[in-house]
């Protein structure tokens, strides 16, 4: 019985075809280990330390001279002033060369310089009568409503409040020393500063029924109407 083949199955024409593509392969194939490349391998010890040889710099020692003392200083020569018999020469010393046990001397007493010593006064803050204004406290509070001009400054920027105002009352009713306790700003200190030295004089504090320096707070105020 004779055998059949189809033409598709017939593989001789592929032959060729084959042929090529195994060459191609073994080409490719042997390119590819002409460009492999190889490497070292390489270990790297985290673990290991590396000591580094570091030279020490040495420092030379400087020589220290010690500076030769000072010469000492010259000599002081006393120098006599030779005087002529007849130049009179102040603050002649006389001396009784004849002078015995039984002769009397005058006791000699340095002069006496005057030093004024000035000594400012104490200044008491409680004391048996305190300085009062002329006529009280309720001349003291009209006399402060109607000297005092409200800041504008102060009028502007609704400042209001109270200015403490510490002075002294002299022994004869004067008012010094006027200074800020504590202020509001805008103006008011100084205006409250200005009326409180032109106040008249007060009727001064008395300790031990003398006249002495008193200190005086007073409150200053300002209200905006």
């Amino acid at each position: 019985m004779e055998a059949k083949k189809t033409p598709k199955a017939d593989l001789e024409n592929k032959k060729t075809l084959y042929f090529e593509i195994g060459l191609i392969l073994a080409l490719a194939i042997v390119l590819a280990a002409f460009e492999y490349k190889s490497y070292d391998k390489i270990t790297i010890d985290l673990a290991q330390r590396v000591a580094d040889e570091v030279t020490e710099e040495i420092i030379p020692i400087t020589e220290q001279k010690v500076k030769p003392p000072p010469p000492p200083p010259p000599k002081q020569v006393t120098q006599i002033k030779i005087v002529e018999d007849d130049v009179e020469v102040e603050d002649e010393l006389d001396i009784d060369v004849e002078a015995d046990d039984e002769t009397v001397v005058d006791e000699y007493i340095p002069p006496v310089e005057d030093e004024e010593e000035v000594s400012e006064a104490e200044i008491f803050t409680v004391v048996e009568s305190m300085p009062s204004f002329p006529g009280g406290m309720g001349a003291l509070m009209k006399y402060l409503a109607e000297n005092i001009k409200y800041p504008p400054l102060a009028k502007e920027s609704g400042i209001q409040g109270r200015v403490f105002i510490n002075f002294v009352v002299e022994p004869n009713g004067s008012i010094s020393n006027v200074k800020v306790l504590r202020g509001i700003g805008g103006g008011c200190d100084e205006e409250a500063v200005r009326v409180v030295e032109r106040m008249p004089k007060w009727s001064p504090g008395k300790q031990r029924g003398k006249p002495v320096r008193v200190s005086y707070n007073l409150p200053v105020k300002f209200t905006l109407q």
